[in-house]
Order: structure tokens, then C-alpha cells, then sequence
């Protein structure tokens, strides 16, 4: 009985996602025509990147990207923007939650080194923030970019250009946070450099994110691409395919039956149409609020037919709550593993910046759907 409520605590959306599959399939009963419901572009795509990322993450690519870039830091504000400006754009292209996984205990290992720990909740909470909003530049930024990718057959120029105004917002406003944190004299040049990573394996890993880029651009079959990553990492190191994250794959799956199977009681379809069409921007910021910017974006996706204002609602909704996207999840336990943390006073933090990022980037995304319909 523990151990299943600890896996409700630890996969409360998974389990959310399958209790709504199973109550659907009441009322829709199983049928070969379930399988036309499971988007097995998207499935692979997410599979093929995790293994990328967590290939690069084992080699130490980005921990030894990070520490030459931040031993340039003269003060605690360089190293502020150097910390959140790593999240920022890394998470363009290794996805928000990888980025938090890579660079929050980096930070608070380096703030505690330069003694400056007074800094840590709010660099990590600033890091968040920045994983999050950068992530929504691109399709490969976050689950739910790419899932609305596929799903609206979206260009790459298209999708960047619909969220281009709204990151720039985001930028801006990071630094002039970060801008904000006191300003102190230090010297990281001591810090030790990691060893670089392994070229032959670097050079793998790099080749076979193309190849997934090649996949997003629909140069290249999904089913392509999944055969040579799946050959090429069990060649490289068949270690990595236990660091997926097999049970986001499954939420994907549980949403994906729910949602075929709404669409097929006409009711409800018809109610749900009503409810969400012209609302995609609020309904997707609030939903996210409440079960995370993931599964919002794919239930609302099966409702409506507005892209933008439901990608602008599930990527800014990312902030609010802690369970809004779950990658702040991943630097509030980073930050409550370290000794002394002040869980409180870090939830104190983290509401505010987020409270003012999202009524911000909410009125700039009105706005921009008003002088850009």
C-alpha cells in the first residue's frame, strides 16, 4: 500500500491520465480503433530525444559547457545571467526539465563554493523561470511544444514565429531580474574544469540529434529515425535507454485514448468545443494551473483548432503553481536536497516571480493576439 502511494506521489499525472483512459473506455469500449488515436510520431520523437539528451548528460557535455562559461563571472550578478541565461537557452534545445536536471545543482554547488548561498533560492527559482520560458521558442523545448508541433502540422519557421515576441518578452524581463539580486565581488577561476567530454562519442550523440531535427522538419520518417537511434545507442552505450522517462511516454499514451474517446461521444465533443473555442489562451494557462501544461495541452488540443493562443496559454501557464509544469518540480526537490534548505521561504520566492512573469507574459500574449490575430 506504501509503495502505490508512493507512485502517486511521484507519477500523480500518469495516474491521473490512466484513471480518465479507463473511466472513457466505459463508454467507449476497446477496439482496433484505438490505435489510430496514439500519435506515434510524437511518441517517438519524445523517445529519441530523451535518449540524445541523457547520452550528452553522460558523457558530461554540458557540465563541462558549463563551468568554462561561468568561470568568466567577476560578481554575483555575471554569474546570475551566466546561471539563468544557461537554462534559458539551453532549454531551447535539450528541453526545460533536462536543463534544471543539469544546471540547478550546478548553480547551488557553485554558489555555496563562492559563498554566496543567501543567492541560492533565487538563482534557482530565476533558473526555473528561464527553463520554462525559453523552452517555448522551439518544438523540441518541452513535451507540449511538440506534441502541438505535430498535432497542428506546424512549419519550424511558422512555430518560432508565432513564439519569438513572447520569449523576447521573457528574456527581457529575466534580466532585469536577475539584474536586480545584489552585486558582489568573486573568483570562480579555481573552480575545477571537467574533463572534456569523449570526441568520438560527442560526435555520435551531436549526429544523432540531427538526425531527430531531421525528423521534427519532417525531412526524415519517424520510423527512420527511431530505427537508427534505437541501433546507434545500443551500440554506443545500451545503458541509456534505462534514463528514458517511460512513464511521460505512457501519460502521452493514457491522454491520447481519453481524448479519442471524447471525441467519439458526440455530447460531450460538442460541449467541450463550445467550452474551450475562443478561450484557448485562459483555459490553457488555468488547466495547466491545476494538472500541469503537458496533459493541458493535449486535452484542450482535441477541442480546438486555434494553435497560437493554445500554445501561448500551456507555455506561460508553465508558470503559477509548482505542479504547473513539471519541471519546477525538479529544482524544488534540487533545492530541498541541500543542507539547510528553507523549503518555505523557497515557495515564498517562487510564487512571487512567478505570479509577476505570468500576469506579465499573460497581458503581452492578449495583446499580441489583439494587434496580431
Amino acid at each position: 500500500m506504501r509503495k502505490l502511494a508512493a507512485f502517486f506521489r511521484k507519477e500523480t499525472v500518469l495516474c491521473i491520465a490512466a484513471l480518465l483512459a479507463l473511466i472513457s473506455a466505459v463508454f467507449v469500449p476497446p477496439s482496433a480503433e484505438y490505435i489510430s488515436y496514439l500519435d506515434f510520431r510524437v511518441l517517438a520523437l519524445l523517445f529519441c530525444l530523451m535518449l540524445v539528451v541523457s547520452g550528452l548528460q553522460n558523457i558530461g557535455a554540458f557540465r563541462f559547457l558549463g563551468i568554462s562559461v561561468l568561470k568568466k563571472a567577476a560578481d554575483t550578478r555575471q554569474l546570475t545571467l551566466l546561471l539563468v541565461g544557461l537554462c534559458f537557452l539551453s532549454s531551447m534545445l535539450i528541453t526545460n526539465d533536462v536543463a534544471l536536471i543539469t544546471f540547478v545543482p550546478f548553480a547551488i554547488m557553485l554558489l555555496s563554493m563562492a559563498g554566496q548561498e543567501k543567492l541560492t533560492i533565487s538563482v534557482v527559482v530565476l533558473q526555473t523561470v528561464a527553463a520554462n520560458l525559453g523552452s517555448m521558442l522551439t518544438p523540441i523545448g518541452n513535451p507540449q511544444n511538440l506534441y502541438l508541433y505535430s498535432s497542428y502540422r506546424l512549419s519550424m519557421g511558422q512555430f518560432i514565429l508565432y513564439m519569438l515576441p513572447l520569449t523576447l518578452v521573457s528574456f527581457i524581463l529575466l534580466f532585469i531580474a536577475a539584474m536586480l539580486l545584489p552585486k558582489e565581488e568573486l573568483d570562480l577561476h579555481t573552480a575545477q574544469t571537467p574533463s572534456p567530454p569523449q570526441r568520438r562519442k560527442l560526435c555520435c550523440y551531436i549526429a544523432l540529434f540531427l538526425v531527430c531535427i531531421c525528423c521534427v522538419l519532417r525531412l526524415l520518417p519517424w520510423q527512420a529515425m527511431l530505427g537508427v537511434l534505437v541501433v546507434s545507442v545500443f551500440l554506443i552505450d545500451r545503458s541509456i535507454f534505462r534514463s528514458a522517462d517511460y512513464f511521460l511516454l505512457l501519460t502521452f499514451v493514457c491522454f491520447f485514448l481519453f481524448i479519442g474517446n471524447m471525441e467519439r461521444i458526440p455530447a460531450v465533443s460538442e460541449f467541450l468545443h463550445q467550452v474551450i473555442s475562443g478561450k484557448e489562451l485562459l483555459m490553457g494557462a488555468l488547466l495547466s494551473q491545476c494538472i500541469s501544461n503537458v496533459p493541458a495541452a493535449i486535452l484542450l488540443s482535441g477541442f480546438t483548432s486555434n494553435a497560437r493562443p493554445l500554445l501561448y496559454g500551456v507555455n506561460i501557464g508553465g508558470l503559477g503553481t509548482l505542479v504547473a509544469s513539471l519541471a519546477s518540480v525538479i529544482s524544488f526537490k534540487s533545492y530541498g536536497n541541500t543542507k539547510d534548505a528553507r523549503k518555505g521561504s523557497y515557495m515564498k520566492v517562487f510564487t512571487f516571480y512567478n505570479i509577476v512573469f505570468l500576469a506579465i507574459l499573460y497581458a503581452a500574449a492578449l495583446l499580441l493576439l489583439h494587434i496580431w490575430p
